[in-house]
């Protein structure tokens, strides 16, 4: 790990960075185009659609964070095959997985639209737009495998490039089918399967040395066992932190009409600070990685400092611009003269966020890279319940009790993660 610098730190992080820009930028085309049709129905479905298939995908998300943490491993270890074969057992899960979401469609949707009803105009738009995307979830959840492999090895350029091809075709096909043809609900919602796929297809052909690496069995029994309790401790995890920030929201619908709206928006500022920083906490993840693959504690130690230096500065710089921009933000997003007021009198609690949690963040990052998703685990439940405890004390504080069990709920992850931090240097010692 002689040569990890500040540079190469920055080379892996920031294409990262990027590519999540151009995330929120679909979604505002595909509203843009169905909001030329001139009917609030389709801009509707297309919305509940697009909530309940990330609904769907989001289970898979693991795939990501665990393919990434394996292959960096072994990529360190310089076995190759090794690493080639982790990817190809996660493409075999995601298939398996979107094979499992298209035989269960039918029931799936049906479920969904209990839980997130609409006019029935809005659930049989929707539904049209589900059983056409849902052909896609091979595609989708393969790329989360691909991803995650290719962040691995550092070639995080691909994953920018990847991001920008899928998601350009995806633009593209939106306003040809929908604004030249006319074909709707529908037209979005092919534009993106054709996209998916063809995602796909680039990453594969992107990521072909891998498929072709030799020398490890994808099917052997003891690293399967493995590959499946990583996964299954980060998707638990997943739940857990999932689950906290669904009670955020819920607990803030019961404090009113313009508690939740005003929340809404500020949430939007904790997604721009995760966009923006999960470029350093993947570079964590690989460059961690590597080293416990090549069992360099000196390498570990360095990887984390240099990550976490990045990280801190970029939360640091994240309260500042909101401090200074969170007034014009908040009126960008709406016109509402009583919720502009609401958000900004909560807008000091997201100045404060990215700060407070990017202990949190960092260390995901780490613990990802080093497979110590237990631990990971353990730290979450602490958190949630710590949270849960917070949220019942400060009940009588109304919204500002709600801001406060969040950060204290990022607080405790980042407390309890430093606390068990010691374990990982540990495990490097010779036994």
């Amino acid at each position: 790990m002689a040569d990890l610098t500040h540079a190469r730190v920055l080379r892996i992080a920031l294409p990262i960075v990027a590519a999540n820009v151009t995330v929120p930028l679909l979604g505002l085309v595909d509203t843009a185009v169905v909001g030329q049709l001139g009917e609030a129905a389709p801009i509707g479905a297309v919305g509940l659609g697009a909530v309940i298939l990330s609904v769907f995908y989001w289970m898979f998300g693991f795939l990501r964070m665990g393919t990434t943490g394996l292959t960096a491993q072994a990529h360190g270890a310089g076995d190759t095959g090794e690493a080639g074969a982790i990817l190809k057992r996660g493409l075999l899960i995601a298939g398996a997985a979107g094979l499992a979401l298209i035989a269960l469609q039918l029931p799936l949707i049906w479920a969904a639209f209990r839980v997130a009803p609409g006019s029935d105009q809005v659930e049989g738009m929707a539904a049209t737009y589900l059983h056409i995307r849902i052909w896609g979830a091979p595609a989708t959840i393969a790329m989360y495998a691909l991803t995650g492999w290719l962040i691995a090895i550092e070639r995080t350029r691909a994953v920018l490039v990847l991001q920008l091809v899928t998601n350009g075709a995806n633009i593209a096909l939106d306003l040809w089918f929908v604004l030249d043809l006319g074909w709707g609900v529908e037209g979005v919602a092919l534009a993106t399967l054709i996209a998916e796929w063809s995602g796909l297809a680039l990453g594969l052909w992107i990521c072909r040395a891998g498929l072709l690496a030799t020398g490890a069995r994808v099917f052997d029994a003891v690293r399967l066992r493995r590959m499946a309790t990583v996964n299954g401790h980060i998707m638990l995890r997943s739940i857990l932190l999932q689950g906290c920030f669904t009670a955020f929201l819920f607990l803030s619908s019961g404090r009113g009409d313009l508690t939740i709206a005003s929340n809404q928006i500020l949430l939007q500022f904790l997604e721009i600070t995760a966009y923006l920083l999960d470029g350093f906490a993947f570079a964590a993840e690989t460059l961690v990685g590597q080293a416990v693959g090549r069992r360099a504690r000196q390498g570990l130690a360095r990887a984390v400092r240099l990550t976490s230096l990045w990280g801190a500065g970029g939360a640091v710089l994240m309260g500042a611009v909101f401090a200074l921009a969170g007034p014009w933000i908040i009126d960008l997003m709406t016109t509402a003269p009583d919720v502009r007021t609401e958000a900004r009198l909560y807008l000091p609690w997201v100045v404060l966020a990215p700060v407070l949690g990017i202990a949190a963040w960092m260390f995901d990052g780490i613990y990802i890279g080093a497979t110590f998703t237990r631990e990971m685990l353990m730290t979450a439940a602490f958190a949630a319940a710590t949270y849960a405890l917070s949220v019942w004390l400060t009940w009588p504080l109304g919204n500002h009790g709600l801001w406060l069990s969040l950060m204290i709920f990022n607080v405790a992850r980042g407390l309890s993660q430093a606390a068990l931090y010691p374990r990982i240097p540990r495990s490097l010692d010779p036994a």
